[in-house]
């Protein structure tokens, strides 16, 4: 016997079940992008590897270690499967001259790849929702990305997300701040892990985001970005602290948040949860004004942010949403040729007045049939037998409760949407 395939590691089958819960998650969120303006953008899932490397920056742990990139062997180019969405939207919006519209809201969803270990909540095929707002200078439009995470969760009601918010400055003051803090680093060489002497002079920013217990004091006393930001960048984090403070939105400072590509400056932000493990950030982004120009554009302000769909899908699941099965609202039961030929009308009438039908496929009896409606979750059977195929009626049968009726096939769109509206009305309306 062959051997069963299986999929690849960290890249995961989703099954009916769950794929119903992501359906459920995925209209959510386009109701919520749809209220704040956002049109839908969508991009290749392979892109040219210097992409990338030139937009994340080539000493980066996603360049260095995590891309899945390979040549192509019919001309030789070099290619990559994205493993982020902002350098691909933003080289589509240079590509296709968007901006010569005026500022553009946009957002995309759908997998992203990074060849890490497998754990819960980290998968090298993983899902992404990305939010991009293009030609914004203002801090108003940082606000209102981050008002935007606040509205999502209250959406899906969820409650155990917190706000840490930092500001990168300018080019030129995170220079003056990286000059420092490699002095300082370099002061105290032996106390840094492999990980951090590798970073010292490529990017010694993201030593402030050890996750080594070791390394905690050492870097909570590092010279600190903020303290060299000057009045522009100060007042530009000043203005977008003020309006969550109006909207009530809670937040922290935290100046270790750097976010792990090099094309951010300003306002950073994450939001993090304490329940699911190492896992802890679901939504993290912030500005990027230089990256339009790095890409081959004309300069253009831009920020924008991105959601881990599978972590933000496992605590709405934990708190109990996207939990309910999809059902059909009718089972069509069916035996016998003229009751088949007649079914098939039936089922395509009623799909055209949009409701949704499961036909029976595959013959067997009346009974075994029956159990297979009743299975299917939906409230109501429709039955055609031979007597009805020649009367040109089905037998409408509620499946949890209610009175078998013969119904002409030419009134039976109007008794089915009575007979769900009784359903409706015996459950609440729900």
């Amino acid at each position: 016997m062959s051997q069963i395939l299986q999929a690849v590691r960290g890249m995961n089958d989703i099954l009916s079940d769950e794929a119903e819960a992501w359906d459920a998650f995925e209209e959510i969120v386009r109701d919520w992008l749809r209220a704040y303006g956002y049109r839908p953008i969508r991009m290749p899932l392979v892109e040219p590897t210097p992409l990338f490397k030139r937009a994340i920056g080539e000493v980066t742990d996603i360049v260095e270690k995590e891309m899945y990139s390979f040549v192509d062997a019919l001309n030789g180019d070099e290619l990559t499967l994205r493993p982020e969405g902002t350098a691909s939207c933003v080289r589509a919006v240079i590509q296709h001259k968007l901006l010569h519209a005026g500022p553009q809201r946009l957002y995309y969803h759908g997998p992203m790849y990074r060849h890490e270990r497998p754990q819960k909540g980290r998968y090298r095929q993983f899902h992404q929702i990305g939010v991009e707002a293009l030609g914004h200078a203002g801090p108003d439009i940082d606000a209102e990305l981050i008002l935007m995470g606040a509205r999502l969760w209250d959406d899906l009601a969820l409650h155990d997300l917190r706000l840490e918010l930092n500001s990168l400055g300018s080019a030129a003051e995170r220079a003056a701040h990286r000059g420092a803090l490699v002095d300082y680093l370099q002061a105290r060489h032996e106390q840094l892990d492999d990980d951090g002497r590798r970073r010292l002079h490529s990017n010694p920013l993201r030593i402030l985001d050890t996750k080594n217990p070791e390394l905690q004091a050492l870097v909570e006393a590092a010279p600190k970005l903020i303290d060299y930001l000057g009045e522009e960048s100060l007042a530009h984090f000043d203005a977008v602290q003020r309006v969550l403070k109006d909207a009530g939105i809670a937040f922290s400072i935290n100046p270790r948040l750097v976010r792990g590509l090099d094309y951010y400056n300003r306002t950073v932000f994450e939001w993090v949860t304490d329940s699911l493990g190492a896992q802890g950030t679901v939504c993290a982004g912030g500005r990027y004004d230089g990256l339009v120009e790095q890409l081959g554009g004309k300069p253009a302000p831009a920020a924008g942010f991105a959601i881990g769909v599978e972590r933000v899908l496992a605590l709405w699941q934990a708190g109990g949403g996207g939990g309910e099965r999809v059902v059909p609202d009718a089972y069509l039961v069916h035996v016998g040729d003229a009751a088949g030929r007649l079914a098939f009308r039936v089922a395509e009438a009623l799909r055209g007045a949009g409701l949704d039908v499961l036909m029976h496929c595959g013959g067997g009896s009346f009974k075994s049939q029956m159990k297979k409606a009743d299975a299917s979750g939906a409230e109501i059977a429709l039955l055609i037998g031979e007597d009805e195929a020649a009367a040109g009626e089905v037998s409408l049968k509620p499946l949890r409760g209610g009175e078998q009726r013969r119904v002409a096939v030419d009134r039976l769109v109007e008794a089915m949407m009575d007979e769900i509206l009784q359903v409706d009305g015996d459950d609440g309306g729900v």
